[in-house]
């Protein structure tokens, strides 16, 4: 065991993130202006952990001004947030803004710029409007795409002199993977053609808003925040590499490639057709994608993924399941979050960024999330009501570390983002496993209250440096 010291560039970020349907609650929110999240909640409450949902969530909408003095006080000196598409505007049809809630926004944004941290907005973290879940089929249709961009116009509009830091989609993949693909998520629906739809009209609306936003000479960036999953082999044998290769050409590079490189890989295509898949994308839409690839991506690395060649067969008569290519391997002996079933390896993040280096031209980008979620934190409070979260500081550092010597060895990393910075409602899970550097108490009018480790990230923006135990140089 050696102790490491390894300062942060003065150009890092160290912030947290968080979304508008995880915090900001239903408080003035109008009839019509339901979420996707909103209608699952609605239709399929019994799912979500104890009952709780999106419905009052941490109630940010009410209490921004209290949160982003924590922040302060936490060390953070960027947050990522989204808006509501669902709620931004009254009238999806023909843009019209709802001012009560972008009014909200206005103040937010004021009282960031007092604190001094920069505010980073997404424009769709899972808010597609329901009503146009149900009207077009949500984004397997191209009239939602066009939508999208007039919500992202309107969006501009009114805080892009403000703002200058934008992401288009958070983790674009997860809604028409668990819905679509895998029917684990309200309407339970399997479709792999709709599943590559969503995909493709995600894609074409990244680039739709990227044109845009060039185009109207806003000052800034636009980027986007993707999830991929750092995917190992099972061993170095040849039908376990090409394993791992099928879950990152379907999983991961079906994003990233068209983000960054404006296309889509060669081999997804040719499997697409094998399979039969239908989706609509023509050669007009391919070149505006080639065209307005994004400034630079967030990426949100949580677990590494491990895959084998499967042993299972894969039977013609259900729809394609990319499935068929791999199947999930466990590392006897690793090391566990057993609260949310997740592998802890920090060094998802180094690998991940000497993939960017290697694969995608150094491109610049950021650790979007990272964070540690735990079951029953209340169990850890000291004497004084406080969280002891020493497993989380662990956490952090590790990972944290990981980003630095990336950086070290030339890695274009921007920095490091952590979720979240309060706890907050989960897809299913809500508040079961608490994530934040700030604990929501729900049984005392969820009162705020600093846990060990938001002392420990701002001691660590004081200092620029980090300190950490390392047990060998990782090779």
């Amino acid at each position: 065991m050696s102790k490491v010291t390894v300062t942060l560039p003065d150009d890092f970020i160290l912030g947290a993130a968080a979304s508008a349907w995880q915090t900001e609650g239903w408080s003035g929110k109008k009839p019509g202006q339901d979420s996707y999240l909103d209608a699952w909640y609605q239709h399929d409450r019994h799912v979500w952990h104890k009952g709780y949902g999106p419905a009052v969530a941490t109630d940010f909408i009410n209490r921004f001004a209290e949160d982003v003095a924590l922040m302060k006080a936490a060390g953070l000196t960027h947050y990522r947030t989204s808006i509501n598409w669902a709620r931004f505007l009254t009238d999806y049809e023909s843009g019209a803004v709802d001012e009560e809630y972008a009014g909200y926004y206005d103040r937010l944004i004021a009282e960031m710029a007092r604190q001094g941290i920069e505010l980073m907005l997404c424009l769709e973290h899972y808010e597609l409007p329901a009503r146009l879940l149900e009207q077009y089929g949500g984004w397997a249709s191209k009239k939602v795409v066009e939508l999208f961009t007039l919500y992202a116009e309107r969006v501009f509009e009114r805080y892009a002199h403000k703002v200058t830091r934008w992401f288009v989609f958070n983790e674009p993949i997860v809604v028409q993977t668990r819905v679509y693909l895998d029917a684990l998520r309200w309407p339970y629906q399997q479709s792999t053609d709709t599943w590559m739809q969503w995909n493709h009209h995600k894609n074409l609306a990244t680039a739709k808003v990227v044109k845009l936003f060039r185009e109207k000479g806003y000052r800034g960036t636009v980027g986007t925040i993707l999830n991929p999953e750092v995917t190992y082999p099972r061993s170095t044998a040849p039908h376990d590499v090409r394993a791992a290769q099928m879950y990152d050409l379907f999983y991961n590079r079906v994003f990233l490639d068209p983000a960054i490189r404006g296309e889509y890989p060669a081999e997804l295509l040719a499997l697409l057709k094998k399979h039969q898949v239908r989706w609509q994308a023509t050669d007009d839409e391919l070149a505006l994608i080639a065209a307005h690839t994004v400034d630079e991506v967030g990426l949100n690395l949580y677990y590494p993924h491990r895959v084998k060649a499967p042993s299972h067969a894969w039977h013609a008569e259900t729809p394609f399941h990319p499935s068929c290519y791999y199947q999930h391997f466990d590392l006897p002996g690793r090391r566990m979050n057993p609260s949310r079933g997740w592998e802890i390896q920090p060094q998802i993040i180094y690998d991940m960024a000497m993939r960017m280096m290697r694969d995608y031209g150094n491109f610049p980008w950021f650790v979007a999330e990272n964070g540690m979620g735990v079951e029953d934190e209340a169990r850890f409070k000291n004497a004084d009501g406080q969280i002891q979260d020493d497993y989380r500081i662990e956490f952090i550092a590790g990972h944290l570390y990981q980003a630095l010597r990336a950086r070290l060895a030339g890695a274009n990393c921007k920095g490091y983002m952590l979720w979240a910075f309060t706890d907050n409602v989960s897809p299913m899970n809500a508040f079961k496993n608490r994530y934040g550097l700030i604990e929501i108490d729900l049984d005392n009018q969820r009162r705020r209250r600093m846990k060990k480790s938001a002392h420990w990230y701002r001691s660590l923006r004081d200092s620029g440096q980090l300190t950490i135990d390392i047990d060998d140089e990782p090779k």
